[in-house]
């Protein structure tokens, strides 16, 4: 019995670290971050994001940082070099947005 709680314990241990790296993930940008971002010449492209990778704003039903649905999802958007956003291609022949896009 001993060590069924054992595992148990480890099991519900792991869970619980996991819920609380998705929390920290999708946790929005700090202040710091955007503005290390802007610094860097830096702008928010919409539609680039693969699912989950996204920098923020990601729609309705979501919170924000890591927490797009869908790979290229319009509404979300990602930080990309200053002056390249448009210039990137996504599948299906589309680019990347300076606004959101519908998906």
């Amino acid at each position: 019995m001993a060590s069924r709680n054992v595992v148990n314990v480890a099991l519900l241990a792991g869970a619980v670290a996991g819920l609380l790296s998705s929390v920290a993930n999708a946790a929005p940008l700090t202040q710091g971050e955007v503005q290390a971002a802007t610094a860097a010449h830096k702008e928010k492209c919409y539609g680039v994001a693969l699912k989950g990778q996204n920098d923020c704003a990601a729609g309705p039903g979501t919170t924000c940082q890591g927490t797009s649905q869908t790979d290229f999802q319009g509404n979300s958007w990602k930080f990309v070099q200053g002056g390249t956003c448009t210039s990137i291609s996504v599948p299906g022949g589309g680019h990347g947005s300076l606004s959101p896009m519908k998906s």
